[in-house]
């Protein structure tokens, strides 16, 4: 039986924006609309809209909130103070990821973490299953729209909605207040590399406030986002995405994201196995690399050194703000140096590419 797809509240938005649709995590998601590099760019240069509404959202709750949440996340959630947030992952007993996710600390008692559409039911099932009776865990995805608002004229664009001035919401804490006439928690965070926010509504007001935002934007060169220059903007960020840089069997050491692991005996789960990981070193290594000679990385392609198999590409594109060929793959740790020259499969021919620092993308 063929399951059909879910519809985000904005659905009839993209459908008058002309956006093209495409299945995305069991969602009809738009991939674009005026097309991705002039959606990239505006996210660059001014500001774009995304409907990231698809997105899971959990709650926790209850005495045992506090202990549970350090129990199950690799960051330390005593570090930030209520009305912050937080990027963390979910790991398995073996350092193998189960999510990344932002989590919100409402209290001690309570939070929130957002997780990605794809992870969301099996996230929920996992953590019901390590929660003990102090704990409530709750799916509540059913109760948010989420709007994304990024690019450096964010602040000019929500100032004139929000219920207070947005340049006083500092990056990583939230505020909870009034988007026009509806209620919405308001984070300063985004998945682009540019300023902005992410707004949780009630799915009944996201049509409302996506149209405020588009007419508070259009003097700023607002622009609607899809997936596809999500996908730009996050790849020139070096940032990960659950199912090529993240997953069951790639650890966030393996990931280059040590500085999200709290190692310090909060006896989390996967804590002795990225313990272990750690002293002993990792097997394979993310990196980023730019194409020296023409061609498109793409998932899954071969990356090779000396001829033979040394990785694969986890994602990779052209890049719309510096032109050339990026992605970030798995290597063998000894290819991991700054320069070091690597070779890329692309349909059978070997196309040569060099290791660089991440972001591609730098202001």
């Amino acid at each position: 039986m063929i399951l059909a797809l879910k519809k985000t509240p904005l659905y009839d938005a993209h459908k008058s924006l002309g956006a093209r649709l495409v299945e995305f995590a069991g969602w009809e998601m738009p991939v674009q609309y005026s097309g991705v590099i002039e959606e990239h760019r505006a996210v660059r240069t001014s500001c774009g809209l995304f409907d990231v509404s698809h997105m899971g959202e959990i709650e926790v709750s209850g005495p045992g909130a506090f202990d549970f949440v350090q129990t199950i996340m690799t960051n330390d959630i005593e570090r930030i103070e209520d009305g912050q947030c937080q990027y963390t992952l979910l790991c398995y007993p073996d350092g193998g990821v189960v999510d990344d996710t932002i989590v919100y600390r409402y209290n001690k008692d309570r939070y929130l973490f957002c997780v990605n559409a794809s992870n969301s039911g099996k996230v929920f099932d996992w953590m019901k299953k390590q929660a003990d009776a102090d704990t409530v865990v709750e799916d509540v995805s059913g109760n948010y729209a989420q709007i994304a608002l990024q690019g450096p004229k964010s602040v000019e664009v929500l100032r004139g909605l929000l219920d207070t001035d947005p340049e006083d919401i500092s990056h990583f804490h939230f505020h909870i207040g009034l988007v026009g006439d509806a209620e919405a928690l308001v984070s300063r965070t985004g998945y682009t590399g540019e300023d902005g926010f992410e707004i949780y509504l009630e799915p009944g007001d996201a049509a409302m406030v996506w149209q405020a935002l588009m007419d508070a934007g259009k003097k700023s060169g607002i622009l609607p986002i899809g997936l596809g220059a999500r996908d730009t903007l996050r790849l020139e960020m070096g940032y990960p995405l659950y199912g090529h840089e993240l997953s069951e069997k790639i650890t966030p050491l393996e990931a280059g994201l040590g500085k999200y692991v709290r190692l310090d005996d909060r006896n989390f789960i996967g804590e002795e196995a990225l313990k272990k990981q750690a002293v002993e070193g990792v097997k394979k290594t993310l990196v980023g690399f730019q194409m020296k000679d023409a061609g498109i990385p793409r998932a899954d392609y071969e990356i090779r050194s000396g001829g033979k198999k040394a990785g694969w590409v986890s994602s990779g594109t052209s890049s719309p703000s510096i032109g050339k060929g990026v992605g970030m793959g798995f290597v063998e740790p000894s290819l991991k140096e700054i320069g070091t020259e690597i070779d890329i499969m692309i349909r059978d021919r070997a196309a040569r590419a060099a290791v660089v620092k991440l972001p591609f993308y730098k202001k």
